[in-house]
């Protein structure tokens, strides 16, 4: 199983811990979209920008 992220609100004017969550997840402008791991890591760092994102189970 993985996670489809997407970028639904901008980083700007954020906290830069949360922009560097952002650009580490392979984010970048809003509405840009990223598959990522099911994992205790990947689901921590999308608990600390929960605010600016959208997630969608995705089967492999």
């Amino acid at each position: 199983m993985d996670l489809k992220v997407t970028l639904i609100k901008s980083v700007a004017h954020r906290l830069p811990k949360q922009r560097k969550i952002v650009k580490a997840l392979g984010l970048g402008k809003v509405n840009s979209t990223v598959v990522l791991p099911d994992n205790a890591a990947t689901r921590g760092a999308l608990l600390k920008i929960a605010h600016l994102i959208s997630v969608e189970e995705v089967n492999k």
